[in-house]
């Protein structure tokens, strides 16, 4: 249908596109002690506050260290927590939603009640208690981004589970004698791979930003270790007389959040391209 080629076609496009920009992030942060030629957590206070250009390439902070070493060593720890975060959560969102979704009756009502609980209560407050509790540091982050991430996995599961516990080729499996375990994970799960790939790829740009945020409050990983929140937070008081010391970490962001947003709304409309062709 011409509808449908025309959305698979931007499908396509956008896989390429974001899965290059991806790809690039992933690379960049993986080289970064090769890329740059300056140690990002060297301080030199000669050279505190220097604009782009000389070299430093991106310019230097309050402590004179290079910019553009702390973002790419900044984009090591943002994408690690991203994705472990993620992990995290759609696993746990994928097992919840899954058994609320096969088993029903109580086991539904059990997990969507506590899937509201974690929607409606402040990530704010929970975020400080963990902090409290854990202490900051890169794990805690982990831990609160997928806590409060998974409710929305769980749904999107449900909701395929309870579409396909009934099908045919589950009916089969469950009279040929396999356990409930066997027909869950091994005949529903590839089923609802689809939407939890996009949930995933989607989840991470959110990780990220969720990192960014928690950095910038003094709840991620503590200086000296370079975070773009942790970058940001100390660049705020500089905005006017030193732009580059926030432009280019708050950029980093914006461009990895863009990346993984354009590869899963690929991945969306790849997996659902008639509905993509009459938007």
């Amino acid at each position: 249908m011409p509808g449908g080629d025309k959305g698979l076609t931007r499908a396509r496009w956008q896989i390429i596109t974001g899965g290059a920009m991806v790809l690039f992030l992933l690379a960049a942060a993986l080289l970064a002690p090769w890329l740059t030629g300056h140690d990002p957590y060297a301080a030199n206070p000669e050279n505190w506050l220097r604009p782009p250009g000389g070299g430093h390439l991106l310019g230097t902070d309050r402590l004179g260290r290079d910019v553009f070493s702390r973002v790419l060593h900044g984009a090591r720890v943002s994408l690690a927590v991203g994705i472990l975060a993620v992990a995290f959560s759609v696993s746990l969102g994928t097992v919840l939603g899954g058994l609320a979704g096969y088993f029903g009756g109580l086991a539904d009502m059990a997990v969507m009640r506590l899937a509201d609980i974690f929607l409606v209560f402040p990530t704010l407050f929970l975020t400080i208690a963990l902090a409290g509790i854990y202490g900051a540091g890169l794990w805690t982050v982990v831990l609160i981004i997928g806590i409060t991430g998974w409710p929305g996995v769980a749904r999107l599961v449900r909701a395929e589970y309870l579409r396909l516990r009934e099908s045919d080729f589950a009916v089969a499996a469950r009279m040929l004698g396999a356990s409930h375990t066997r027909v869950m994970w091994r005949h529903l799960l590839p089923g609802a791979a689809g939407p939890i790939a996009v949930a995933a790829t989607l989840g991470v740009p959110a990780a990220i930003m969720a990192e960014a945020g928690l950095g910038y409050f003094g709840l991620g990983a503590q200086p000296p270790v370079p975070t773009w929140g942790n970058m940001l937070r100390e660049a705020q008081i500089y905005i006017r007389s030193a732009w580059w010391y926030a432009t280019f970490p708050g950029l980093a962001v914006f461009v990895t959040a863009l990346s993984f947003n354009i590869l899963g709304e690929g991945v969306r409309a790849a997996l659902n391209p008639q509905r993509e062709g009459k938007l």
